[in-house]
């Protein structure tokens, strides 16, 4: 049976969260993110500032009581952040393109899923329904380029890489939605 997928677009979204920290904490302490429980407990901690941004929205996944999956997202602002991994987005992307493909889309910041869920789909029904109301279509997300399964996983899904750093295992990539207006304007790799 497929989990059941739930959108909350507010902070309703912070009664769940012990189970977000469990499904972060699962998701993401194995190779090649290899986080530790102080990371899990740094997202938690930025879940209460995440609801309040515009735009915000939210998928869980929920198989029975228990949440096995969550995706997280929301409009990202103008002027274009500066902390994070937002420079080196700006530095791939210029700030032409980066202003015109990235502010006031929809901003994909986590997509978790549990270990035992992986292959089923469910991280594709949890994208899919963070985005389906994307402004015009555009959405993005940026991942690590040391992470080749997930960069398999977006470009199976329909996502468009924006970016091509170095292959070094250090940078980061940024993807453009399926539906992304600007898809076809996108550098293609050498």
């Amino acid at each position: 049976m497929r989990p059941d997928i739930r959108l909350i677009t507010d902070a309703g979204l912070l009664k769940h969260t012990a189970a977000l920290h469990s499904v972060y904490a699962d998701a993401f302490r194995t190779p090649p993110w290899n986080e530790d429980e102080e990371k899990a407990i740094e997202f938690v901690g930025r879940l209460a500032r995440d609801v309040r941004r515009p735009g915000f929205t939210a998928a869980l996944a929920f198989a029975g009581a228990d949440v096995v999956g969550f995706a997280t997202a929301w409009t990202t602002r103008s002027p274009f952040p500066t902390d994070r991994c937002y420079p080196q987005a700006a530095a791939g992307l210029g700030p032409d393109d980066t202003t015109d493909w990235l502010v006031g889309a929809r901003e994909i910041d986590e997509l978790a899923v549990r270990p035992a869920a992986h292959g089923t789909g469910l991280a594709a029904d949890l994208l899919d329904a963070v985005t389906a109301d994307a402004p015009d279509g555009r959405s993005w997300l940026l991942t690590s380029v040391r992470s080749g399964r997930a960069i398999s996983f977006y470009r199976r899904q329909g996502w468009t890489q924006a970016t091509h750093p170095s292959p070094d295992g250090r940078g980061i990539v940024v993807f453009l939605g399926p539906r992304h207006p600007a898809r076809s304007l996108a550098p293609q790799p050498l």
